[in-house]
This record gives C-alpha cells, sequence and structure tokens, in this order.
C-alpha cells in the first residue's frame, strides 16, 4: 500500500519531480561520462606501448626519456651512436631492437624516423600491432606514412607528395623543399601518439639533413635528391632505441648491461614503470575530474531535498489524512523515503541512457582530441555507483519525513 501511495503521490506532482529527474539525470550523465572519459585516457596512457621490454637513451631522466621516444614530446639531451646501437641489437638477450630518430616536423606534426620493421614489432594495447587502414609500408627512400590523425586532419590520401620541416612548429623556415616525400601508407586509429606522428626510414632522415650543419643548410654543399640515393646513409646516431627481450629475465640483466655501459652514458628504462610514475604526477587532475563530477550529484539530491521540504506545506492536509486513518510515524517516514527513492532511480537510469547515448554522439570529437573509446557502455562497475545515488537520494528523503512526523495531525486537518 505505501509503494502504491509513494507511486501516486510522486505522479501527481510529476510537473514539479520532473526537474529534480532531470537534474540528477543530467548529474548521474556527467558523473558516467567524466569517469569513462577518464578511464579511457588511463587506457589511452596504457595502450601507448605495448611488447617492449625496455626504451634506451641518452641519460638523464626517465620520464624525459618515455616523453620523447613514446609520446614524441620534447627533445633528448643527445644521441646515441649508431655503434651502441648495434651492439644493443647484439645483444644476446635482445630479440629485437629499433632504432628512432626524431627531429623533423611536418605542419605541426612529429616526424619519426624507423625500420620498416618498425610497425611489426611495436605494438600498443593489449599486443596489438599496428595496421594499416591504406597502403603499405615504405620500401622507397622518400616514402612515408601517415598516422591516422595527421591524414585526417590534414586530408592527405595515398600517392601525395608532402615536405619535411626542420625542427617543431607548425611554421617553418627550414623546410626540405628540395627532397618531396610520396604517402604511401595511412595507419589505422589506434588513441595513441601514433596517431600523430609521420614515419619515415632512418636512412631518410640522414638523406634530408646531406648539405645541413647546425639545423641550416650550408651554401654550396646541397645534393639533388637522386644524387643522395647514391651515398651511404647509414645514421651516424639515433634519438632512442625501443628493445623487445628474449625472456624477462634477461630485461634485467640487459638493462643492467646498458645502465653501466662505459663508452657513452645510457640509460634503459621499463615503459611500464615510467608509464606509472608519469600517471603518478596526473593523479591530482584525475582527482579533480572526479570531485566536480561528484560534486554535481550531490547538486542534485540537495535540489530534490529542497523541493521535498517546500513541497511539506502543500502536503500537510495529506499527510494529516494518513495519520488519521491509522498510519504509524514511520509509515509517513517510509514513504517520503520510497518516493525520494524513486525519484533517485528514475534519474539515475535516464542519467545512465543519456551518458550513453552522449558518448556515442561524442565519439567522433572525442577522436578528433585522439581519445578513442573501446565501448560507449559503462562497465558493471558503475551499477554500484547508481546503486549508491538512489540509496543516497533515498536518506535524502528521511528529514522531510521527519519534519512530516512533525506536522500534528490537527493541524493539518484544519482550515489554516
Amino acid at each position: 500500500m505505501l509503494i502504491k501511495e509513494a507511486i501516486a503521490s510522486s505522479w501527481s506532482r510529476r510537473g514539479t519531480l520532473a526537474f529534480i529527474v532531470l537534474t540528477i539525470a543530467l548529474s548521474v550523465a556527467l558523473l558516467i561520462g567524466v569517469e569513462k572519459v577518464r578511464e579511457e585516457v588511463r587506457a589511452s596512457f596504457d595502450r601507448s606501448i605495448a611488447g617492449t621490454d625496455l626504451i634506451v637513451g641518452a641519460r638523464g631522466g626517465e620520464l624525459q626519456l618515455l616523453l620523447y621516444s613514446v609520446f614524441h614530446i620534447g627533445q633528448a639531451t643527445r644521441n646515441i651512436s649508431w655503434d651502441s646501437y648495434q651492439k644493443i641489437a647484439a645483444n644476446r638477450y635482445v630479440e629485437w631492437a629499433e632504432p628512432i630518430s626524431l627531429g623533423d616536423s611536418h605542419r605541426g606534426y612529429r616526424v619519426v624516423g624507423a625500420a620498416p620493421s618498425f610497425f611489426e614489432h611495436i605494438r600498443i594495447g593489449r599486443d596489438t600491432a599496428l595496421g594499416f587502414s591504406q597502403g603499405a609500408p615504405y620500401k622507397d627512400l622518400y616514402d612515408v606514412v601517415l598516422g591516422a590523425e595527421v591524414a585526417k586532419v590534414l586530408g592527405y590520401q595515398l600517392g601525395e607528395q608532402i615536405v619535411l620541416s626542420h625542427g617543431m612548429g607548425k611554421k617553418s623556415f627550414s623546410d626540405h623543399k628540395d627532397k618531396p616525400f610520396r604517402i604511401v601508407g595511412i595507419l589505422a586509429g589506434t588513441g595513441t601518439p601514433v596517431d600523430r606522428s609521420l614515419f619515415v626510414s632512418n636512412e631518410a632522415i640522414t638523406a634530408i639533413h646531406v648539405g645541413w650543419e647546425a639545423g641550416v643548410p650550408i651554401a654550396g654543399m646541397q645534393q639533388s635528391a637522386e644524387e643522395v640515393r647514391k651515398l651511404s646513409l647509414t645514421p651516424k646516431d639515433v634519438t632512442a632505441v625501443l628493445v623487445g627481450v628474449k625472456s624477462k629475465l634477461g630485461t634485467f640483466h640487459l638493462q643492467r648491461q646498458i645502465n653501466s655501459y662505459r663508452k657513452e652514458p645510457l640509460q634503459a628504462i621499463l615503459p611500464g614503470a615510467a608509464l606509472q610514475q608519469l600517471w603518478e604526477l596526473l593523479r591530482n587532475v584525475e582527482s579533480a575530474l572526479l570531485i566536480v563530477s561528484a560534486c554535481v550529484v550531490v547538486a542534485g539530491l540537495i535540489g530534490m531535498l529542497a523541493v521535498l521540504l517546500t513541497s511539506l506545506s502543500a502536503r500537510r492536509r495529506e499527510l494529516a489524512i494518513f495519520r488519521a486513518v491509522g498510519a504509524r510515524p514511520w509509515h509517513i517516514v517510509f514513504m517520503l523515503v520510497l518516493e525520494s527513492a524513486l525519484v533517485s532511480l528514475v534519474g539515475a537510469l535516464l542519467g545512465l541512457l543519456a551518458a550513453v547515448l552522449g558518448l556515442y554522439l561524442l565519439s567522433p570529437v572525442l577522436e578528433d582530441m585522439g581519445l578513442y573509446l573501446e565501448s560507449y557502455y559503462p562497465s558493471w562497475e558503475y551499477l554500484t555507483l547508481l546503486l549508491m545515488i538512489v540509496a543516497a537520494g533515498g536518506l535524502t528523503g528521511i528529514w522531510p519525513g521527519l519534519q512530516a512526523y512533525r506536522l500534528s495531525a490537527a493541524d493539518g486537518l484544519s482550515s489554516r
């Protein structure tokens, strides 16, 4: 009977409660949306690199090495000699080693020098290989492969020619105009820094800098693209080396050998540990997002409390009739608590649907920002969160219930 009365009473005030339901729905949708995006941002960090056991670079900070080798942010303090790379690759613990060269760009996007085998060895996410949406890896010296975001934002297609620039920046005064590159491949979207990069061979990086010194071309030293093909283009140095080892035990032996290498100061870091360290620095941002979304939910519940308290004056006669026909005090309290829980439940379910629909509609915008959603649907863990919101909504009705209990039956039935 109390359930029927609670539903009937809520329905009679559906106009007023509709705004409360809408407020709770929006707050729940925001909470779930923010949580989902936060999870995907964390997953995007974890997806950035997989299957790589060590990252080798010049000795310095671990985070700095991770940022420029994986996220292509910043610059290395110094490079690694080609001789050191060959010794690392020949080590008995090493299964594969991929040298990368940084320093050039194209319209603000980073150019990465890497061998064609880079696309086979480097993996993302849960050990997923890099895939091509169009074309294939480069074979010619002046071939280039584009990340998904680069191709989409700049509107490039296979077969087009582009010019690389020296250094970073959307506008450069040092372009390699004499050696244009032909687009031969476009990578599938990954939601990682790979999407925002262009890839050429390490030999191509050497080729475009023939006749250059200290970042500028030397007059009279320039050679044409075809003349450069005849030269020895083996790099003198590389920026970093991504390494895969034969066994997990060998990872730590190799790391110790590289860190104690005497011919030049090198360091080898574990990508997973460095990623965790980087995420710890961003934990404050993560906590701030969670606090803001939780405050919105609390604001919605406070709004419902205010409406319930305000409506008590108009419902005094209704509540007094319940008291007059034998309703006990706890019946009144329970009915108001039940009304609050029902309103919270409807708002939470609508908020869940709004969150799923919103993530689906906003997914193209998020992809343009480099954030790929693996799923639009919240996990089962969110069910606990929704139940907590409904329970909190029900508890919100306790205070109005106690206030209603204090109203006397005679006062409620009087003409006042």
